[in-house]
């Protein structure tokens, strides 16, 4: 647990945060992070991944904080609806949403421009980037409703750096880049702010456990930081633009990588 947390820093207090894709690494850490600054948390995942929720809501209720779980499916406006709606009638309202979801399992697929199926090109899309437009568009208005809030997408330093496989990851990253800037420009003087965070290597707890040590040094030896990412890199981030510290943050996309990439 970060330090700065571990010693009661209580910067969201009185705020309501969706976290959509909370079950593991980087979306089960920002949970974490946020209920120990004291915000009401609804977190949410693919039905399969039910026990998962449900454990996370244990544990998040234990620290003395709120939380309340939600299954959603990305590619299903309703089921995005039912999960905003939920959440918002539970809280009273919503003041955050981190929207951290992407269909992983079909990367390895994801060959080349010449190559790539359209069963790939189109579930890589559907969820990766069309579900984020659904999350927003149910969103948005219950943040006005609060008079303004925090729209925070998980996108990858994938939409900037050029690389010779993964096209359709790399489009559905630069197609949420785009949507940030959409969302801070629309809605930025009714005090919606909204941004993107580009995480590098993160050394999830799952990561951890199947990555070989070997690679990770490899990592490091190539990279500009004495250590690697940890999910706590990202959710100290969210924090931060969710709370009042972040206010005056909006339409940017936020490398968080060590160096790894430099603008």
């Amino acid at each position: 647990m970060n330090a700065n947390y571990a010693r009661g820093c209580r910067r969201l207090e009185g705020k309501a945060v969706v976290v959509a894709g909370a079950s593991t690494g980087i979306g089960r850490g920002t949970a974490l992070r946020l209920a120990a600054e004291g915000a009401t948390v609804a977190v949410a995942a693919p039905a399969g991944e039910k026990a998962k929720i449900d454990s996370l809501v244990e544990e998040i209720n234990a620290m003395g904080s709120r939380a309340v779980g939600y299954a959603f499916d990305a590619t299903d406006d309703a089921s995005i609806a039912a999960l905003i709606g939920g959440a918002a009638s539970s809280f009273g309202g919503i003041d955050a949403v981190h929207a951290n979801f992407a269909d992983l399992r079909v990367l390895m697929s994801d060959s080349d421009a010449l190559t790539v199926t359209e069963e790939v090109m189109e579930r890589t899309l559907d969820v990766n980037l069309k579900g984020m437009l659904r999350i927003t568009r149910h969103a948005v208005p219950k943040l006005l409703e609060r008079g303004g809030g925090a729209m925070i997408y998980t996108s990858s330093a994938a939409a900037i750096a050029a690389e010779p496989v993964r096209p359709c990851y790399a489009m559905a990253k630069a197609g949420i880049n785009a949507l940030v800037r959409h969302v801070a420009s629309g809605w930025g003087q009714q005090g919606i702010r909204a941004n993107a965070i580009m995480p590098g290597l993160i050394i999830t707890p799952e990561l951890r456990q199947t990555m070989p040590t070997d690679f990770q040094q490899e990592v490091l030896a190539r990279g500009r930081s004495p250590r690697l990412g940890e999910v706590e890199d990202i959710a100290a981030m969210v924090a931060l633009l969710v709370s009042h510290d972040g206010e005056w943050i909006s339409g940017q996309c936020i490398a968080v990588d060590g160096g790894s990439t430099m603008n």
